[in-house]
């Protein structure tokens, strides 16, 4: 007998049961395929879905031995946030007390008379710029305002004035950038014209004790202000740029000093303006630079106005007259090689989950000005008659005035071997009426020689802040100084550090050009040649340095090679002033090209040498029990030994604003916010802390003593808000004044910056929280940062002696005191581990990804320096920005989540032993942190899964029943039709 077909079969069913299956059979299988999916694509997002939903708990449990063991191994200095909340306010007002700069002060304007009647004006008194935008921004609705800040000093404001430029401000708003979309940025200043005050100009009689003048200018992350306002400002003439005041400000002031005897200027601003014509202005009384305040900076603005505070501030930039005259101002923007079209391939999960915007272009910037950046160039320059110094600088570097008046007399002086120190003890007396700070600061002159080695004419060598000095009195304070600093960089010869035989001349001033009155120059011999080479390294560096990045070096001349780039030199600084590049400087060489390349992870791994590491191979170890350890500690291996290649790489995966956690060994979750003003969260807003002002505001102070009681406060924030790192604080340098993150960074100096850095990191590494120092290195311009990573090209004297000169001071000097049990009875002990992290940058050191540079990342930074915590990347969405680069250079951890970035190999003995490596710095900083407060050996820890992942599980659970069933259902109604059906044979 012959079987009938499926399709006679199917043919020969009632229409009501083939509808049935029509029907049924396709919806099973899209929710089929739907379950799947989601699934699939839920696991895969894992990290990046926890960021936005919360990752679960992990819950730790001490035995019974250790529960009476001292397990608080940091402690807060206040009873719960609220008064950490109050005592920090105070604090940013103390910031802005010693930070807000008197710049000028003709006959005594300042202070004002108490109580007196002012009129504010200008935009920036009614919406002033508290800080900047993108991962510096901060929480600044509680701020106290500008008007604020004065009526709380007592002092009388003209309402209707005010409400004219708030409403004016809250009608038409002033230039903005959007991180990365310089196609909607703006730059347009917004100041209100003069029009604007024409109803309320009767009332500037009755207020009219001072006019208080505004200008602000605002900052942001991803995009730099504009040397160009044409497209921004209707009467913006030829040449105008962003930093200098437009018509409406100057309409502004013309109208100030024709309604008020007194103007008192104050420029809100994180970065450096054109001020030539106010300083020079007998109509303008008195000029205060006050930076970005933050929550309550303002507070003290109104008290220096009243004469409470006297002002101690000191410029960390030099204010220069003409900025398109500055070495810097046609190598600072938007260059492109005619020749480089790089393209690298973008993972279908990478492109769906990034903002990221992929184009083939091949970015770059010239630093070549060298090593003569800031007051280093101004000051040498007029030291060869190359500017007229007075018509160039309006404010030199370190510049501040004072209410009151010192004296310094030099009262020791100790000159040590090349190998030691250099000590000078300065006594500074208050000869004035009223008590006030002063900042003595010391510079050294190294000897030069016309076409040797380029030198500054003076470098900032040292530095102290007083602290309040009573009428007559007088403070001692000592600066000190290791001769090996004052060595220079030679790339060309030597290829090492070098102290040249000759006269260094040490000498106090009251800023880069001033020679204090009183004091003579202190001339340190050094006899011969110090190379600082082989065993004869420089006593700070763990080994001998020596030439690492020849690749950029190579892109500049001193002979006037073709196509490359000229280096500017002291001996002849008309003959090598910098230009803008066209022509051949615009191709890129092969080695150039070959940078841009994508990186080939085969072939490193081809060519790793080493044996497959042990994995998943199990251990009692928890990484508690490796808090206090050495970190070449044998048991460091048997930890690692145990771990999977699956818990290694999610966690070197998915490192925005965290480390991931790892149960096998008992490893939490940490939490790492930004930002350089205080802590900053785009995930979780209730992070979000109190509003430090600018990293500007804070290195106006001088005084390393605020930043470490900045980092002590932030860090008993941190403990209530359960933070263990913190993406800060930053150390790039104000290459240009058109850098919009400019209010990011400290200063144009990098000892300053270093200083600063230091101070910070190390009050907030007493309360277990370790920094992660930004952005290594050389990022010194936004435009173009995402383009496939600017190259960034400079000789490496410049790379050394300046750019990197802060990170290495803050690697070298930060360290954190920690506490850890060092037996099974709970004996309390203590060792001190160094700076523990730091972030890579989005550009290129020569055309290699900064985070992918063997030479940045690990020759310089764990080989010559000595660091030993963790590196982590700078947000890493783009294509270039490749994993396995980054961790066999030394970017151990990626800022980013799955499924943005994913690892090319993670399977090969090359990728392992990376993977390995990199988990290793990671876990060794978190095991010193404050991320293990509460926890003994021996702790045990059990997990609970986030809600999303129970319902999760419950829908997918519920869903793949139902499912189930709809295909039992179908096979039962086809199984009983067919029971059903007689099949007649003929």
């Amino acid at each position: 007998m012959n079987a009938r077909t499926a399709k006679d079969k199917a043919s020969a069913m009632p229409m009501s049961n083939k509808k049935y299956l029509w029907i049924w059979v396709p919806l099973l299988a899209l929710v089929t395929v739907v379950v799947v999916v989601a699934n699939v694509a839920m696991n895969v997002a894992t990290g990046w879905i926890a960021s936005q939903l919360g990752s679960g708990t992990y819950t730790f449990t001490n035995s019974e031995e250790s529960e009476d063991w001292d397990t608080e191994y940091y402690e807060a200095d206040y009873p719960d946030l609220e008064a950490v909340d109050a005592a920090a306010l105070g604090l940013v007002e103390e910031i802005g007390a010693g930070g807000i700069v008197l710049a000028k002060n003709d006959g005594a304007a300042l202070p004002l008379a108490s109580g007196a009647q002012l009129t504010m004006l200008g935009r920036a008194a009614a919406d002033p710029v508290y800080g900047g935008s993108g991962s510096g921004s901060v929480d600044t609705n509680s701020a106290v305002t500008a008007r604020m800040g004065l009526e709380n000093a007592g002092f009388a404001v003209n309402d209707p004035a005010y409400a004219a430029i708030e409403a004016y401000a809250a009608e038409n708003p002033r230039g903005y950038i959007e991180m990365d979309r310089p196609d909607i940025s703006t730059y347009n200043i917004g100041e209100m014209p003069i029009a604007g005050y024409q109803e309320q100009a009767s009332t500037f009689a009755q207020f009219g004790d001072a006019a208080v003048v505004f200008i602000g200018r605002p900052g942001g992350e991803g995009g730099d202000l504009t040397q160009d306002m044409t497209d921004w400002d209707d009467n913006a003439q030829p040449g105008q740029h962003q930093l200098e005041l437009n018509k409406d400000e100057r309409d502004l002031l013309d109208l100030a000093k024709q309604s008020f005897d007194k103007v008192v200027v104050v420029i809100n601003a994180s970065t450096t303006l054109e001020l030539g014509d106010l300083q020079s202005d007998q109509g303008v009384d008195a000029i205060l630079l006050a930076g970005s305040p933050g929550s309550t900076a303002f507070n003290a603005l109104g008290r220096i106005l009243n004469g409470e505070v006297n002002p101690s501030g000191r410029t960390v930039d030099l204010w220069a007259a003409d900025f398109t005259a500055d070495p810097t101002f046609v190598n600072f923007g938007n260059f492109l090689y005619d020749n480089v079209a790089p393209n690298y391939p973008v993972p279908v999960t990478e492109s769906a989950t990034s903002n990221a915007t992929v184009t083939d272009e091949a970015p770059f910037v010239n630093y070549a000005e060298g090593i003569y950046v800031g007051y280093r160039y101004y000051e040498t320059a007029a030291v060869e008659g190359f500017i007229d110094y007075d018509a160039a600088v309006v404010y030199p570097f370190g510049h501040g005035l004072s209410y009151t008046d010192f004296s310094w007399a030099v009262s020791n002086t100790e000159l040590g071997e090349v190998d030691g120190t250099i000590a000078v003890t300065v006594d500074v007396t208050n000869t004035g009426a009223v008590a006030g700070r002063d900042v003595v600061q010391l510079y050294y002159s190294a000897p030069y020689t016309p076409g040797g080695v380029e030198k500054s004419a003076v470098v900032l060598g040292g530095f102290a802040k007083t602290g309040d000095i009573a009428p007559g009195a007088t403070e001692s304070v000592t600066i000190e100084l290791a001769v090996e600093d004052m060595a220079s960089y030679d790339y060309l010869d030597e290829k090492a550090y070098v102290l040249d035989a000759g006269d260094y001349v040490l000498s106090l001033r009251e800023d880069s050009h001033t020679v204090a009155a009183g004091t003579q120059p202190i001339a340190y011999t050094v006899s011969e040649d110090v190379v600082y080479t082989g065993d004869d390294h420089r006593a700070s560096d763990l080994e001998a340095v020596t030439n690492q990045f020849d690749d950029v070096s190579a892109q500049f001349t001193t002979t006037g090679e073709a196509g490359k780039i000229p280096v500017m030199s002291r001996a002849d600084f008309a003959g090598t002033f910098p230009t803008a590049p066209t022509g051949d400087m615009l191709v890129a060489d092969d080695a150039v090209a070959d940078g841009f390349a994508v990186w080939d992870h085969e072939g490193a791994a081809e060519a790793f040498e080493g044996d497959m590491p042990t994995t998943g191979a199990g251990s009692d170890l928890s990484l508690i029990d490796m808090r206090g350890l050495a970190k070449d500690d044998p048991k460091w291996d048997e930890l690692l030994d145990s771990l999977s290649v699956n818990d290694m790489t999610a966690m070197l995966l998915n490192g925005a604003y965290q480390t991931a956690a790892i149960g096998s060994i008992g490893k939490p979750q940490t939490l790492e916010p930004d930002g350089p003003a205080g802590f900053s969260s785009f995930i979780n807003s209730a992070i979000n802390g109190t509003a430090y002002p600018s990293e500007v505001l804070i290195a106006q102070t001088w005084d390393v003593d605020l930043g470490t009681a900045m980092g002590v406060m932030l860090g008993n924030e941190a403990l209530f808000k359960d933070i263990n790192g913190w993406y800060a604080p930053a150390v790039n340098l104000h290459r240009s004044p058109f850098a919009g993150r400019n209010f990011e960074y400290y200063s144009e100096d990098p000892l300053l910056s270093g200083q600063m850095l230091t101070a910070v990191a190390n009050g907030v590494g007493t309360k277990g929280v370790y920094t992660t120092i930004k952005h290594y290195a050389m990022n010194e311009q936004e435009t173009n940062r995402v383009n496939n990573g600017i190259a960034t090209w400079a000789t490496e004297q410049a790379i050394r002696e300046v750019y990197l000169k802060p990170f290495e001071i803050g690697i070298k000097n930060i360290s954190m005191d920690v506490k850890y049990l060092s037996d099974d009875e709970g004996t309390v002990s203590e060792t001190t581990i160094g700076a523990a992290g730091i972030m890579s940058s989005f550009n290129r050191i020569g055309a290699t990804w900064a985070g992918g540079s063997v030479a940045l990342m690990d020759t310089v930074l764990r080989g010559e320096w000595g660091f030993e915590g963790f590196a982590i990347t700078d947000f890493n969405l783009y294509p270039y920005m490749n994993p396995n680069e980054g961790i066999h250079a030394g970017s151990d951890l990626m800022l980013t989540f799955q499924p943005s970035k994913s690892f090319n190999d993670d399977s090969s003995a090359k990728a392992v032993a990376d993977i390995r490596d990199s988990t290793h710095n990671i876990l060794f900083t978190v095991a010193n942190s404050n991320a293990m407060d509460g926890l003994a050996p021996g702790a045990t820890v059990a997990y609970t899964p986030p809600a999303w992942v129970v319902w999760q599980i419950v829908i997918s659970s519920v869903l793949g029943l139902l499912i189930l069933a709809g295909v039992v259902m179908v096979i039962l109604r086809v199984r009983r039709h067919n029971a059903r059906t007689t099949v007649t044979v003929r």
